[in-house]
């Protein structure tokens, strides 16, 4: 029978799983471990300088891969320092694996140098925990922690004794471990009634969190259907926030008024995908619908109307076909006002980091109302270009910065943006989204539309159709400019037809008047308009209208027969009326009897 030691299999296994890194500071008790990834030739070593480091490590490479990563810490202090990490990791839910060695197993109770209780030092910060006793406990122990991090997106620790790794165990075949795939979504009577509770709302308001993620096509088409801001808290800016003309900016303790206010003001709630935590942010009286792919989140922050386990992907998948348009664009029209003004009071900040987003906001708001002066006005001076490449929204502040610049001619903003493209240049290995921005913000300055339009494609291939549509409105007006015409109109077609998919209504007109200025007409779709009559009332709603007409009924007596809240009711009741074209109760009673005889 063919042997192998603990720690190779271990390699093995990670290796086959699709892991090439191991995070952490060697350490006596995991020499074992460290000599057979050194053999192994295809995972390696990430050393650093503290196992606190090497954690956070992990918890980013898996939060970026979204695959598993590892860190490791040797006996007492050394896996100690993982645990700030470690709970980053589990509170962000991203898998991670932490392999911690432990003192001698002949020694465990005995208050040896160094011993901790580790099971239960790393209980709060993981999905999964457990000590390996003996070797042969250590193959299956370790299939199940990595199994229960990618199928939980959490934490898994490992305990290993020191020797253990170096101890033999019969050969065991070695297969891959990785996450698996599946639909999740409610049930058909549920969507049912989530579409029900928003068709009849009249100022939907959407708050996501980074649940959305993977969704984000899925949500602007949402917040379109809806005409309903979008409001994102922290972990979910990343996910949210770029393009999307619906974002009014995030809510919290380090968020916009406007995100507030829009949560605040509105009538119905749907949150995507967020465990947002403070209480005092969420509205007083709104109807609130929640999303998430795990139940036991469900109504634990605010009171819900309805509460939806399933992936934002899912859920949204079905019950967008149930949705009805919405038209009334003021709640979400004011709220971007408000965005504006708040915008304009926090350029006085302390922080460079609100000064730079504020400014960002204020002249996105100047280019695109055409007003280069003003755009120019704010992003001139020390306000920094330079943030955390791996945003999205640094690279629209990029673009932004060179298409200002080039527009205005002016040297100091063009070289802050140079120097801003060199040091990312130098970034290693180069990130193919970030490398796309810097070439495509050097061909503006280059004024050269083919390369505009070649990096504009592969944004578009990266999941940045508005990006994509600002570089073929660039790549236009270059073309134009050469006599180029033709070449102008069809990238302004392809820009018009990406707004238009993708709820940028705004902007799609700006395009379809370039292209009337070269003699092209082009047309947004075609709103379907809002059905009337008793055809075009929802289930629920037809189960208010014969409730509420029968004797001695009150709002609270037909809430509670359908186990709705009082205000939801007296909302289908507005929509009911609006749709029957009547003004009371008992012209209600009339259709109804009419209905009924």
């Amino acid at each position: 029978m063919r042997v192998t030691a603990v720690a190779d299999h271990a390699i093995s296994l990670l290796q086959m799983s699709g892991v090439r890194r191991v995070y952490g500071l060697p350490g006596d008790s995991l020499n074992g471990f460290t000599d057979a990834i050194r053999r192994s030739g295809e995972i390696t070593w990430e050393h650093i300088r503290h196992e606190e480091t090497a954690a956070f490590a992990a918890a980013a490479d898996a939060a970026l891969t979204g695959q598993l990563a590892v860190c490791a810490g040797s006996c007492g202090p050394g896996n100690l320092h993982l645990i700030n990490g470690l709970f980053d990791a589990h509170r962000s839910r991203v898998p991670v694996l932490a392999i911690a060695a432990h003192i001698p197993r002949g020694e465990i109770g005995s208050e040896y140098f160094q011993q901790t209780h580790l099971q239960e030092l790393f209980r709060e910060c993981s999905v999964y925990c457990e000590l390996v006793s003996i070797p042969e406990m250590a193959p299956r122990i370790l299939a199940m922690a990595m199994r229960t991090a990618v199928e939980e997106n959490g934490v898994a620790v490992v305990v290993i004794p020191g020797e253990i790794f170096l101890q033999r165990i019969s050969e065991q075949p070695v297969r891959p471990i990785a996450a698996t795939k599946s639909v999740l979504r409610p049930d058909d009577e549920s969507v049912r009634r989530a579409a029900d509770l928003l068709n009849a709302a009249e100022r939907v308001t959407i708050l996501g969190g980074a649940g959305v993620a993977g969704s984000h096509a899925a949500l602007i088409q949402l917040a379109e259907t809806l005409q309903a801001p979008v409001v994102h808290a922290l972990r979910g800016k990343e996910f949210i926030e770029y393009d999307n003309p619906y974002d009014v900016g995030m809510t919290g303790l380090l968020g916009f008024a406007s995100g507030y206010k829009a949560i605040k003001e509105a009538d119905t709630l749907l949150m995507l995908g967020t465990d947002f935590p403070y209480q005092q942010f969420y509205p007083d009286n709104a109807t609130v619908i929640q999303v998430d792919i795990r139940g036991r989140n469900l109504g634990r922050r605010t009171p819900i109307e309805l509460g939806l386990r399933g992936t934002v992907k899912d859920t949204l998948a079905a019950l967008q076909p149930l949705l009805h348009p919405k038209h009334d664009r003021e709640h979400d029209h004011k709220l971007l006002q408000e965005m504006l003004i708040r915008a304009r009071a926090a350029t006085d900040s302390s922080s460079p980091a609100t000064r730079r987003d504020a400014a960002a906001i204020l002249a996105l708001a100047a280019w695109n109302r055409s007003d280069l002066h003003d755009a120019m006005r704010w992003l001139a001076g020390d306000t920094p270009l330079l943030m955390a490449p791996v945003l999205s929204y640094f690279h629209d502040h990029l673009i932004l910065s060179a298409r200002v610049a080039s527009a205005a001619g002016d040297a100091g903003l063009r070289a802050r943006v140079l120097a801003a493209i060199d040091t990312l240049g130098r970034e290693h290995p180069p990130l193919p989204l970030v490398a796309a921005v810097c070439r495509y913000a050097q061909a503006i300055f280059d004024r050269d539309p083919d390369t505009v339009m070649a990096e504009g494609l592969h944004l578009k291939e990266h999941g940045r159709p508005l990006l994509y549509a600002c570089a073929a409105q660039d790549a236009a007006r270059e073309f134009k400019h050469v006599g180029r015409t033709h070449e102008a109109v069809e990238v302004l077609k392809a820009a018009f037809d990406t707004l238009a998919d993708c709820g940028a209504v705004a902007d799609a007109r700006l395009v379809g008047r370039q292209l009337r200025q070269l003699g092209v007409i082009r047309r947004l779709p075609a709103r379907r308009h809002g059905r009337t009559g008793w055809d075009s009332l929802t289930d629920t709603e037809i189960k208010v209208a014969h409730l509420y007409t029968q004797d001695g009924a009150t709002t609270r007596s037909v809430a509670g027969k359908l186990h709705l809240s009082p205000h939801t009711v007296k909302t289908h009741v507005r929509n009911i009326f609006a749709k029957l074209h009547i003004r009371s109760r008992v012209e209600l009673v009339r259709v109804v009897q009419g209905r009924n005889g």
